[in-house]
């Protein structure tokens, strides 16, 4: 189906309650539009469908837009549960980008959408205006990142948009901070909202195992091969570890295109059949399952849903200083932190573990309770449903721009 029928489909009202439905009770549900530029197995698409899974549709009735989502990998990762639309649009710039403009601002009229968040820079550039123009109330921004990426373009087109966005919603503090520092927006229309971890898939893998001085230990990493996530930096600090702990070994869930640059850094330095890239890997917690202790080597992030899934298998964590990490894990209580971009202090915390697995297990055992106690998935999706009810609640819906809600949400 292509992106004009799957927009004029009669059979996508099928999803919504009944205009007439609506005019009896006075009461539908709040319909949000998430407007994201594809999915992918990476942190913020993740988050996002489980958003849409469990949002309780009583009260808030989703609907996913994809301004490209043509490849296989996309359609794969589609929900079942919400009505799915296909922009096709690729450069913004293009003629095509035109006609799918129009049908979108044609869609969100039809289906009285109350509330379109965009996710990542080109779906806000084409959602943001489009939303405006078709008179929908609420128009949401999402940065999940502390804008590393951000070039003097970008962040004058986000200044710009300012006056069009009635909420922008950050994943913690740092992001938050990043974003008020780079492109002015109103703080009081700036919310923090934090990502949560399904700690169900977590439940059934064994539990982190003391190890002595003969033992194979595995350090692993969740991570997309991307320069931002470091794992060049884990590969030149496990250099300088395989002389004097000859049983430690290193592995990596995750692809991308830094990876033919990376398996040279491991030749490089000696690694081959220590350090290896597993590629794409779908059952995360089995593969924290067989790991020991859990890396995050990244130079920049917002909130880490790596770490999140750490805490949840109650691994060892060794994690930068970066985004939201400070947060989510106290040095020594729940893990270790080091300096971003320093190889020879993440080589120092990956021996103290080494020398030390009762501490290990100390802090892989206060990390699984409080990812329990503060970062479930049922706790982040009720943060979400809050959020979205207060801004009918309080007037976002009649077209009124600033409500009175926490700026932690």
């Amino acid at each position: 189906m292509n992106a004009t029928s799957e927009l004029r489909t009669p059979q996508l009202r099928t999803w919504l309650p009944s205009d007439s439905a609506d005019s009896a009770s006075g009461n539908r549900p709040l319909r949000v539009c998430f407007l994201i530029d594809e999915l992918a197995r990476a942190g913020t698409e993740t988050q996002l469908l489980a958003l849409i899974r469990h949002l309780d549709r009583a009260r808030v009735l989703p609907y996913l837009c994809l301004l490209r989502g043509d490849n296989e990998r996309s359609r794969e990762l589609e929900p079942t549960d919400c009505p799915v639309i296909r922009l096709g649009v690729g450069a913004l710039a293009r003629l095509g980008s035109i006609r799918a403009a129009l049908r979108f601002r044609c869609f969100l009229r039809q289906e009285r959408i109350d509330a379109v968040q965009v996710y990542f820079p080109d779906s806000t550039y084409f959602g943001i205006p489009l939303a405006w123009l078709a008179g929908v109330p609420g128009r949401i921004r999402t940065r999940n990142n502390l804008g590393h990426w951000l070039t003097p373009r970008h962040r004058l087109l986000g200044r710009l948009l300012n006056s069009l966005t009635t909420h922008t919603i950050a994943n913690c503090r740092a992001a938050r901070d990043a974003l008020l520092g780079h492109e002015r927006p109103d703080p009081e229309r700036v919310f923090v909202l934090e990502n949560g971890v399904n700690l169900d898939r977590f439940a059934r893998i064994p539990p982190l195992r003391a190890w002595d001085r003969d033992a194979i230990v595995t350090v692993g990493v969740v991570a997309n091969l991307r320069p931002v996530k470091g794992i060049d930096l884990l590969v030149r600090a496990a250099a300088k570890l395989v002389g004097t702990f000859p049983n430690l070994r290193f592995r990596v869930a995750g692809d991308g295109h830094q990876r033919p640059e990376l398996e040279q850094l491991i030749r490089h330095c000696g690694l081959v059949g220590k350090f290896e890239l597993c590629g794409q890997v779908d059952d995360v917690p089995s593969f924290l399952g067989a790991v020991d202790v859990a890396v995050l080597c990244s130079h920049a992030e917002g909130m880490p849903n790596a770490v999140l899934e750490y805490m949840a298998a109650g691994r060892a964590i060794i994690a930068t200083n970066v985004g939201a990490v400070s947060d989510l894990i106290e040095n020594g209580v729940h893990g270790l932190v080091t300096p971003a971009g320093d190889e020879v202090a993440l080589a120092g915390a990956i021996a103290q573990l080494l020398r030390a697995p009762k501490l290990a297990l100390a802090l892989g055992d206060t990390a699984r309770r409080r990812a329990g106690d503060h970062y479930s998935r049922e706790a982040m999706i009720r943060r979400f449903e809050r959020f979205y009810l207060g801004m009918a609640r309080h007037g976002v819906a009649k077209g009124q721009l600033k409500p009175r809600l926490s700026t932690h949400g």
